[in-house]
């Protein structure tokens, strides 16, 4: 087969082109990305394809990249294409950043430049020219990285890169073809290219990869390493996808809203647990950047081990909180110093709480009662057993009340505990306090004390009520 057809090939069999697609080829002056663009030139009457070129020049090798622009330029000129070139200093960028990896900020800006030409330009995706090569080693470098699934998937033939700023498609019609092909190709065209001798740097751990690693393993296997491990990363991407639409779907599963239910996650395996929560993570963060598996694993402890009321830093300003039995992912705030709140109550008032989002409504009434309450928001005092001043304030260590018929008394920690009640509403839950005793928690508990009897001549009636209804 000739690699022609094989481009052909590839192409039809991961659906990259179609009738009438208009593609800016990304050229470098390189042999790889040269070739795709001839090869492009060959296939393009019979695909039906629109071709533009597409080259930035990074500002980092100097005038060699300049030559490499003047190449490019010149190339597109004599198969009368439309070229598009773009200066930047990633250095510059580097410096006013303060930080970043040179490689991954001229990756960044190169992609921006290609969207930016794709949407002004009417075009609809953009070719790259990774090789067989290419994928063999992106394949090992994730492997030495102790990457998952997900990443010895290496390079998809069609990509869809979509972040903020970026919504881009990506086609890598070269992924099937080596280099020795391409590089035969461009012998029997007569066609030049630019060399890049960075590349021959084994300092840069792709650059080792290609001239160190590689060439001792197939001396040590054969020379079809490339193949399979391309082989390899195919058959890691189809399981990947298979997993990802399973854990999508477990995932409505075992949420509730923006949460997570601790006891429905506990319940799965551990690689669907470590999958649920990078998923969980990439929705509420946007992206799982600096999330590794020393994070996931951390998670999975505090989740299964930790206190009811952990909290687990996460990079990026986030972090996870369990509260209980339900997972939470949050921004990461300053640790405020807890408020305590106190206000004087009387009896047939009503109190806003701002401190909590609660109002107390209360009246005095006649007996006889029409209805007791259905439930623990409202509550029902004898109003001539209230033999001192009421307040409603926030929580103390040492509370207690004596609940209603029951007997002997009970810490109010005691029973948040028992209610499972996260820490951030038992700061600001309000309390009605007579003397050092709580006579009433609202939504969970009411004293024994000034319980209506017979002789109940007047009836101090309260509701609790949101103030975000």
């Amino acid at each position: 087969m000739g690699i022609q057809e094989k481009v052909r090939a590839t192409i039809q069999r991961f659906g990259l082109c179609y009738a009438g697609d208009r593609l800016l080829v990304a050229v470098s002056g390189g042999p790889d990305s040269v070739a795709l663009l001839r090869l492009l030139i060959d296939l393009r009457q019979e695909l039906d394809l629109h071709l533009e070129v597409g080259h930035l020049q990074h500002g980092i090798r100097g005038d060699a990249a300049r030559e490499d622009a003047r190449f490019t330029a010149k190339l597109a000129e004599n198969f009368g294409l439309p070229f598009h070139l773009k200066n930047v200093s990633v250095p510059e960028i580097k410096s006013a950043a303060g930080t970043g990896n040179l490689e991954a900020l001229a990756r960044d800006e190169r992609y921006r430049f290609f969207a930016e030409l794709v949407r002004d330009r009417g075009l609809n995706k953009v070719a790259t020219a990774h090789t067989q090569n290419d994928q063999a080693e992106t394949v090992l470098m994730w492997f030495l990285r102790g990457s998952g699934i997900t990443g010895l998937g290496a390079m998809a033939p069609l990509h869809h890169m979509k972040s903020a700023g970026l919504d881009l498609l990506v086609i890598r019609p070269l992924l099937e073809t080596s280099k020795a092909e391409l590089l035969e190709y461009l012998s029997e065209t007569g066609q030049g290219f630019q060399l890049d001798h960075t590349n021959q740097d084994p300092r840069l751990l792709r650059n080792w990869i290609r001239l160190e690693l590689l060439p001792k393993i197939r001396e040590r296997v054969d020379g079809r390493l490339s193949e399979r491990l391309g082989q390899l990363a195919e058959l890691m991407r189809d399981e990947d996808r298979l997993l990802a639409d399973l854990v999508l779907d477990m995932l409505q599963k075992v949420r509730d809203g923006n949460d997570v239910r601790r006891d429905l996650l506990l319940a799965q395996p551990a690689a669907m647990q470590r999958r649920l929560l990078r998923l969980w993570i990439t929705e509420r963060r946007g992206n799982l950047r600096g999330v590794d598996f020393v994070h996931i694993e951390e998670l999975r402890r505090l989740i299964d081990q930790g206190p009811p009321h952990g909290r687990l830093a996460l990079p990026g300003g986030w972090e996870l909180a369990r509260e209980y039995d339900r997972l939470k992912l949050v921004r990461r705030q300053p640790r405020l110093k807890r408020q305590c709140y106190a206000y004087d109550f009387a009896a047939g008032s009503t109190l806003r709480v701002a401190e909590a989002g609660w109002e107390i409504r209360s009246e005095l009434i006649q007996p006889p009662l029409e209805h007791f309450p259905t439930d623990q928001t409202e509550a029902v005092f004898d109003a001539a057993c209230l033999t001192g001043p009421l307040t409603v304030r926030n929580f103390r260590n040492g509370d207690f009340l004596q609940p209603l018929g029951m007997p002997g008394h009970r810490k109010i920690k005691d029973l948040f505990i028992e209610q499972k009640l996260p820490l951030a509403q038992r700061a600001t839950m309000p309390l009605l306090i007579l003397g050092r005793e709580v006579l009433w928690v609202p939504g969970f508990r009411r004293s024994e004390r000034a319980k209506l009897t017979n002789s109940t001549a007047l009836i101090l009636r309260l509701k609790l009520v949101s103030l975000n209804p």
